[in-house]
Order: C-alpha cells, then structure tokens, then sequence
C-alpha cells in the first residue's frame, strides 16, 4: 500500500488565490492571495506565519480536506490560479480523482491529537482510514500493518489497546500521524504538529517527522509558527503573512536579505528579540484582525 516518492512534483501551485464564500451576514473572505510554491520530490518545506495568515487555508485546499463534504458547508474555494497536487489538478477536481488524491496524501491536521475518537482503540483509530474506503479488507493483514505502524512512530504495541484519553499528548499525536501515515502516502501535510503537545516532547514530535520522512521517502509541507519546529525539519521554508507568500528559500536565504517589511521583523527579531519586540506585537496584533474577519 505504501507509495514512497514520486517523480511529479508532488505539490505545484502557480497565482493560487483561495476564497471563503459569503455566509450569514459576513461576506467573501479571500484568505490566500497569489501563493506560487514547488516542492520536489523528497523535499520537505516548511509553511511559517502567524494565526490568520492563510496557512491552515493552504492545507486544507492541498490535502484535499477542502473538497469533502462539512458539515458547517463553510469551505474554502479556489478562485482564481492553478493547484496540482500529486499530478492531480485540483480545480473542479472529480470525486473520482479526489480519493485517488486522498489516497495519496496523509494530512495531520492542526488538532488531530485532541479530535481522536474517544470511544475507539487505538488499534481501530488507524485502522479506521483504510476501512472507511474497503469494509472488506483483509483484517489479518490490516491489524499487522497498523501494529507497524505504531511502531514507526516509536510507541509500546500495548497502546493498540488503549483509549486516547489514556494517552500522553505527545502519545496522541504519534497515533495521529500514524493514522496519517497508514496508506505509506507520498505526501505528508502537518498543520502544526505540535499543537497542543508538552513542551518536553515537542523536539521529539517533529524529529519523529523528520526520521519518518527519511526512512520512507515522502515529500512534506510542514506548517507552523514556530521557526525552530521549521528549522528541524524543513529543507526550505516560505513565510505568510495575511495570506499572501512574502519569503520563500533556504532559512538563510529568506532571513539574510529580506525584502518583506513583515520578513524583516522576523529576521529582528531573530538577531536581537528585546528590540524586535515592538514590530512582532504589530505584526500579530495585524493578523489576529485578519483571523478574526476570517471567522466573523
């Protein structure tokens, strides 16, 4: 099942503009405005910004997560520019084509540790994926690849037994990535992998990413906050800010010589954090107004 690297750019994107659609009293919000990003194959690139910038918006419309029904019937659309992912263009893309995508792609989404079904084992929460598209899969062989599974992620085969509130954070979220990894995709989406995650397993949780991604040889956009999640993983990284891509390169090259007021906040604020205060607090306090039209 498992697919490894692939020969097409796993993620091509070209003036991709993304657009929450008018609900209730609030209007159309374009969250991600002109975003153009390749990621080659084996290449891991890191998503960094702040809460509001459009980053979680990117994950969702390339993971696929977009294109599935929701309940809330709030999604956001591509309205303008073009997006492939795995070969598959996303742009009125087919229901078809849309699980060949999915199939493709594992997503750790933002607050996938704390949304793992409280009534399952963990044995059947990574099980779960490959049921849901084949009810009559072999249970002999599934149960022996979730087991490999949980044991890629570096946890005690005891736990395929346990409930998640019987877990650690940390514990959570390897079973989350599991649940991710469990079809082997060829491309691996983590929106904040370590969200809501101890601070003392942290390091750990993106190393986890980190090892996994060598020893299978997928491709990754990781996203974050946090540059020093980034700088652990990531072989380049871009920068967003209130939706639009505004640093994109090595962690050196975008920091050296920025050309964005808010990447040379960052670059600042790297060199000398008590004089950089100031303009990060601007530069939150900007794009916390930005999230909150997002969600009015």
């Amino acid at each position: 099942m498992r697919h490894g690297a692939v020969s097409v750019p796993p993620i091509q994107t070209s003036d991709l503009t993304i657009e929450y659609p008018p609900h209730g009293a609030s209007p159309a919000f374009v969250a991600v405005h002109g975003f153009t990003l390749r990621i080659e194959p084996g290449e891991v690139v890191g998503l960094l910004g702040e809460s509001g910038s459009g980053k979680s918006t990117v994950a969702r419309v390339l993971s696929g997560d977009a294109f599935v029904s929701d309940v809330t019937g709030i999604r956001p659309q591509i309205t303008g520019g073009d997006a492939t992912v795995l070969g598959f263009g996303l742009r009125r893309i087919s229901k078809r084509k849309l699980a060949r995508l999915t199939f493709g792609v594992g997503l750790l989404a933002q607050d996938a540790a704390d949304t793992l079904p409280s009534t399952m084992t963990v044995a059947e929460i990574v099980a779960e994926p490959v049921l849901e598209r084949d009810r009559r899969y072999n249970r002999r062989a599934l149960g022996a690849q979730v087991a490999t599974m949980i044991d890629a992620v570096r946890l005690p085969l005891t736990v395929l037994g346990q409930y998640p509130y019987e877990l650690s954070s940390g514990q959570r979220q390897r079973v989350a990535l599991a649940r991710a990894l469990v079809f082997g995709p060829a491309l691996l989406i983590a929106d904040e992998p370590t969200a809501g995650v101890d601070v003392l397993v942290r390091d750990a949780v993106i190393d986890l990413i980190s090892e996994l991604q060598q020893e299978r040889s997928f491709s990754a956009l990781v996203i974050s906050h946090d540059l020093a999640v980034l700088q652990r993983v990531a072989n380049r990284i871009g920068v967003m800010h209130q939706g639009v891509l505004v640093g994109l390169g090595t962690i050196d090259d975008v920091f050296r010589d920025p050309w964005h007021p808010y990447v040379r906040g960052l670059a600042a604020a790297l060199q000398h954090p008590a004089s950089a205060a100031t303009d990060t607090a601007a530069a939150t306090a900007s794009d916390d107004e930005t999230d909150a039209a997002a969600a009015s």
